[in-house]
């Protein structure tokens, strides 16, 4: 399970990196992102899919989280 840093990029999009891979990524969806709670499955724009327990309440940005893989 990488850690993943998670921070909002100028245009206000979740930016979703890990340093291990020197991978960065634009989040695409997160399974549950409300004013309650945030995290399950997230879609990265590359296709992949990464899953974190949901958190609540939602972590301020920006966060370093483990993940895992989802697919």
């Amino acid at each position: 399970m990488p850690s993943v840093m998670i921070r909002r990029n100028d245009s206000g999009s979740l930016l979703f990196y890990v340093a291990k891979k020197d991978m960065e990524e634009t989040i695409a969806s997160v399974e549950k992102d409300t004013a309650e709670e945030w995290g399950g499955e997230v879609e990265l724009t590359d296709g992949s899919r990464w899953y974190i327990d949901p958190i609540s309440p939602p972590p301020a940005f920006p966060t370093t989280l483990r993940f895992k893989r989802a697919d």
